[in-house]
This record gives C-alpha cells, structure tokens and sequence, in this order.
C-alpha cells in the first residue's frame, strides 16, 4: 500500500514537471512570435516610413498642402520653386504648428508645371520625408512633384510609346580620357532599321551629363512631342561639358565626390575644340542621318555659350542651333590660345554664309541683368551681319522652368 502511494505521488509529480514544461514552451512559442511580429511591424514601419502623413497633397484647385511632423521644433519653414526668389535661392514661408505637433502649409493655386521644394527646420535644411521623389540640381537635392493640366503633362510619363535612355562610355582623344554620355533613342529604335537626326542637347554651369535628364525631364518632353506627332522622332545626345570630369559626380572613378558650381575649364574652349569627339561617337554608333540638315545643337546657360561656338567653329555642321538663357557674358578674348575662340567673326559670318535652317534665342525678361544685356548685345550684332534668327522672352529668369519650355517649343520645330 505504501509502495503504491509512493508510486502515485511520484507520478503526479512527474506529471507536474512535465505540465510545467509544456506551459513554458507554450509561453516561450507565444513570446517569440510576439517578438516576431513585432519585429516584423518595426520593419514595416521602417520599410514605409513609419508614417500615414500625405504630403505634397495635390488638390482638385491645384493647390497644394505639405505636411512634416516635428513636435519638438520651434520654427518650420518651406522653400518653394512657385515662391518669389532672390537670384538662385528661392523663396520661403512659415509653416503652421498643430496642438499635435504636425506642421502644414498650403499653398495658392500653382499653374501647372514641374516644381521642387525643401523645408528647413530650425534653421537646418532638409528634404520632405513623405515625399520620396528627389532631384540633383549641382550640389542641392530637392523634393519634386508635378502640377497637370497644361505643360506639365509634358513633363509626366503618360501612357504613350517610350524612348530609350542610355548611359554610354566614349573615348575623347581630345581630352585623354573615356568619358561618359547619356543617349535617348525615340520609341522604336531598337526594332527598326531607320536613321535618324540628332539633337545634342548640353547642360549649364555645375550640370553635367545627367541635368537634362533630371529637372529637365527631356525623356518625357520627347516621348510626349513624337506621341503626339508634335516632333520628328530623333535621337537626343547629352554630353558632360566639364571636360575635366569623366562622367557626373559619383558616377566616375572618382567616386562620391562632391558635386561643384563651377569646374576649371568649363568655358576656355576646350570643350568646344573637343565636341567631334562626340559626334564621331554617336554617328560610328548609332543609326543616325549624319548630314547638316540632320543635325541640331543646343544648350542652356552655359550650355548656350558652348552652342553659340561649337556651331561657329564648325561653320558648316549644324543646321539648327538654340540658345537658352546663354551666357554669352563670358569672354573668350580672355582664351588667346583656345582654337575655338579663334577669327570668330569670320566662322559666325561662314556659319551665316553656308546656310541653316534655324538659329534660335530665348531668354527670360527677368534673367540676371548681365546675362541678358548680353543677350541683348549679341542680337545687336547679328542685326548688324544680317543674320536671321527666332527670338523668344518669356517670363520669369534663369530657371529650369523656362529651360524646359524652351526645349519643348525648340523641339518642335527641328527637322521639318
């Protein structure tokens, strides 16, 4: 009797342990997935942002709310590319605090265009952290969106036939080096035996061969004009003017390096002397029309500068040129040594004698006074060679929003 009493108690205890036992695994089973999803909820939140904020909201009116949270700061500012600016920086407004610490501004109503913003927050810059969609502009990188209904549904990615944009490496004996080019090819290229006509299409000061590509949405432009039948499909090629860089900040062998305003070099006339390198390139590479009524050059800022001297020391290769906004302020007499600053009036008054199609100049009213005087002067003197050109001013100054007008009505009226 007792044995079996022994037996019993020692049984029940076994079964007590062995309970215990299944009670913490059971326990540890429900912690570990409770840490799981856990875990799990963190990295969504961190995936997503941690955040239901909207903002930039578009609305119906085309105004526009921005939102950020920042419970802890004192003063919030926007700076907007809609806001009045003084030179390159643009303008700013407060924005407001809620009880709950979100911050929020909402604008007038902005006519539609492509527009890029940033906040400061107590007096320390910062980027939108609900808008994911940024662009490089030199050294700056701002938020962007996109206001439709007008021209910017040029600057979208509709629902049409797309181009090809390519990065491509060139050897530039010139300069001694393989440098870096982006190429887009229209819609169709790659499943077609065409030729086709080439626009090169150059960057101002600080710029480099990805800027038209970024802030000046040439890709989009493009597709949008040939779906339309608004434009000649061509081949559009955007070189890196800073002849001393192989390719865009980060994108060479440099490495990260910070992006600079104004590089040695840009202006001298090396780039100028240098540009068949280029061409050669693109017309051994690619299906391209390669004849002077096939040809157009342009370029903003700089990038105009460059324009106006490529097509002169090459008098007789370009038929079409366009001038954004250039900066003709510049001074090549400076540059006695350069061959492309050489007998400039003789190569603009071959350029004039050979013939062209179209050489065409635009410029904002309110442009920096400098660069549109000599605007101004420049057009004196080819009044006086009676050189025939197109001329638009716009409003507005040295922006992208008018270069991205200017490539849009530009475009239209080459090879035709």
């Amino acid at each position: 009797m007792k044995l079996e009493l022994l037996v019993t108690k020692r049984t029940i205890f076994l079964l007590m342990i062995f309970n215990t036992y299944l009670n913490m695994r059971k326990y540890f089973f429900l912690t570990l997935l409770m840490a799981v999803i856990a875990g799990s909820t963190d990295a969504q939140q961190t995936l997503f942002g941690g955040s239901q904020i909207i903002s930039p909201e578009i609305h119906n009116d085309n105004t526009v709310t921005f939102k950020s949270s920042a419970p802890s700061a004192k003063e919030v500012t926007i700076l907007g590319e809609w806001m009045p600016s003084q030179g390159f920086v643009h303008g700013s407004e407060a924005m407001v605090k809620s009880d709950s610490g979100l911050w929020s501004y909402t604008t007038g109503v902005l006519p539609s265009d492509l527009y890029t913003y940033s906040f400061t927050v107590d007096g320390v810059r910062c980027n939108d952290p609900n808008n994911t969609f940024v662009v490089r502009d030199v050294a700056s990188v701002s938020n962007v969106f996109i206001i439709g209904g007008g021209k910017g549904d040029y600057y979208k990615v509709n629902k049409v036939p797309h181009g090809t944009v390519s990065h491509r490496w060139y050897n530039s004996p010139g300069n001694g080096m393989i440098r870096r080019v982006t190429i887009y090819t229209p819609p169709d290229y790659e499943s077609s035996n065409e030729k086709y006509p080439v626009l090169y299409l150059l960057h101002g000061i600080g710029g480099d061969e990805d800027a038209w590509m970024g802030l000046g949405r040439a890709s989009q432009i493009l597709d949008n004009l040939i779906a339309q039948g608004k434009a000649v499909p061509m081949i559009v090629v955007m070189a890196n003017g800073n002849v001393i860089q192989e390719a865009a900040p980060g994108e060479s062998s440099e490495g990260y390096v910070k992006p600079t305003f104004m590089l040695p070099h840009t202006m001298d006339g090396k780039f100028e002397e240098t540009f068949l390198d280029i061409l050669k390139f693109v017309e051994s590479n690619y299906r391209v029309k390669a004849t002077k009524e096939n040809r157009a050059i342009a370029g903003l800022s700089m990038g105009g500068y460059h324009t106006s001297y490529i097509s002169r020391y090459y008098p007789n290769t370009f038929d079409y040129m366009g001038l954004f906004s250039p900066a003709l302020n510049n001074k090549p007499e400076q540059y006695p040594s350069a061959p492309a600053y050489q007998n400039l009036e003789e190569n603009l008054k071959k350029q004039m004698d050979n013939g062209y199609k179209l050489y065409w100049i635009a410029v904002g009213k309110n442009d920096f006074g400098i660069l549109y005087n000599a605007v101004k002067d420049y057009r004196a003197k080819l009044d006086s060679m009676g050189t025939k050109y197109e001329y638009l001013e716009t409003e507005g100054g040295h922006t992208w929003t008018n270069w991205r007008v200017y490539l849009t009505e530009f475009a239209q009226k080459l090879f035709k």
